[in-house]
């Protein structure tokens, strides 16, 4: 039973990809207050056991199209991922579209047979584009 789970997730793929789109009612350019940002700009965080540890990071952006940023996890194990946002005006309304991709080491292969990272990770994508759509709504 071990060397048949081994043999699974080995011939599971090298990458991944999770994305999730929402569409709001406002235009891409939006104005922005505080200190300015863009590459370079760094966010460490120190989560619990289901966040984890780990940098963010921007590597580059576009205004009111896109935001690419590499996602540096240390705990509850090491990855790097990248993370894009990008914004498409579509019928009066933006397209907002959140995907993060990497590769998949042998140890992950193994756990993904067990637990569904699209799904576990893509409804913290849906949460996130929703709270988004809440607040940019609200302040039309």
């Amino acid at each position: 039973m071990v060397g048949g789970v081994l043999v699974l997730a080995a011939l599971r793929p090298d990458n991944f990809q999770i994305r999730r789109s929402a569409s709001i009612k406002a235009a891409p350019e939006r104005s922005y207050s505080g200190p300015e940002s863009g590459k370079g700009a760094a966010y460490a965080f120190d989560g619990n056991q289901d966040m984890g540890k780990g940098t963010l990071e921007i590597l580059d952006s576009a205004p009111a199209s896109k935001v690419t940023m590499s996602l540096h996890m240390l705990e509850p194990f090491e990855v790097r991922n990248r993370v894009d946002f990008v914004l498409q005006p579509k019928d009066g309304m933006t397209e907002v579209t959140w995907a993060m991709q990497g590769t998949v080491p042998y140890f992950a292969k193994i756990i993904h047979l067990f637990i569904n990272m699209d799904r576990m990770v893509g409804t913290q994508f849906e949460a996130g584009l929703a709270n988004l759509k809440t607040l940019v709504e609200k302040t039309q």
